[in-house]
């Protein structure tokens, strides 16, 4: 059981910010992880659509045998690992806009929040929101359009500036210094967000998310005893050849993308 693979879902590649922070604490699991491309993005979606596919996606990962499960999407995280704990015994690890580290780090005591709009009006985002307003002034902002340009096979970097402009600038101006990445998919792009963002902190929630699941693993004696690093598997429902283009440009390793019938 210890060898069997961990499982990792997103609505498409944006889990791969969270993938990489599991590979480098947990080197030796072997991981499986699922693009729901055919499907992205899921924020304009509503609750009960994602915690269908959610439900979809954790099946066919049980099928595959994993001990573990890693919901690696804000959104379906907020709508769905509730009814997904209800459901399926093993570890289930979500992932929740890191606004905790963020107002502890924020000096302005202003603290900006870009996630999809799905995430913003969750009850899990806004019950988080509430649990730190008294702290530090939290501003969000939808990053409408963001996912469908990181999922394109081809890159539009003006596009893509431009956007992150119309979101930021705002934030900043309302004395934002600290800024929270509420989607995986907007960590495979920190750079050009850092471009535009200058000064201001940026946060995220890979690395917790990978501690968090090293520890649930060590608790139920599930660590891999593997001497040699992990393999990695890439499943998706979507196309197979944009898979490998986006893999190319955010993941930078050769990976065989399967594309079993019947996930679309």
């Amino acid at each position: 059981m210890s060898s069997a693979p961990i499982g990792v879902f997103d609505s498409g590649i944006g889990g791969l910010s969270i993938l990489r922070g599991i590979q480098q604490v947990l080197p030796q699991e072997n991981l499986l992880y699922l693009a729901d491309s055919a499907h992205a993005p899921y924020g304009p979606k509503g609750e009960a659509f994602i915690r269908a596919r959610s439900q979809r996606l954790t099946e066919f990962l049980l099928s595959e045998g994993v001990k573990a499960l890693v919901v690696a999407c804000n959104t379906a995280t907020a709508a769905a690992i509730a009814d997904l704990r209800a459901r399926y015994r093993l570890p289930i690890i979500g992932v929740e806009p890191a606004i905790k580290p963020a107002a502890e780090q924020s000096l302005s005591r202003v603290v900006g929040v870009l996630a999809t709009s799905g995430t913003i009006v969750s009850d899990k985002f806004i019950h988080l929101h509430d649990r730190f307003s008294d702290r530090v002034q939290i501003l969000t902002r939808a990053g409408t359009g963001l996912v469908e340009l990181i999922e394109q096979p081809e890159e539009d970097p003006a596009a893509l500036q431009a956007l992150l402009q119309q979101y930021i600038a705002p934030m900043r101006e309302q004395g934002m210094d600290t800024l929270v990445l509420g989607c995986t998919h907007y960590s495979l792009i920190r750079a050009q967000i850092e471009q535009v963002a200058g000064t201001v902190g940026i946060v995220d929630a890979g690395t917790a998310v990978a501690r968090e699941l090293a520890r649930r693993l060590a608790d139920q004696g599930l660590l891999s005893r593997l001497p040699a690093p992990g393999q990695l598997r890439f499943v998706t429902s979507g196309a197979a050849a944009v898979q490998r283009a986006l893999l190319q440009r955010y993941w930078h390793q050769e990976l065989v993308v399967e594309a079993p019938t019947g996930l679309a």
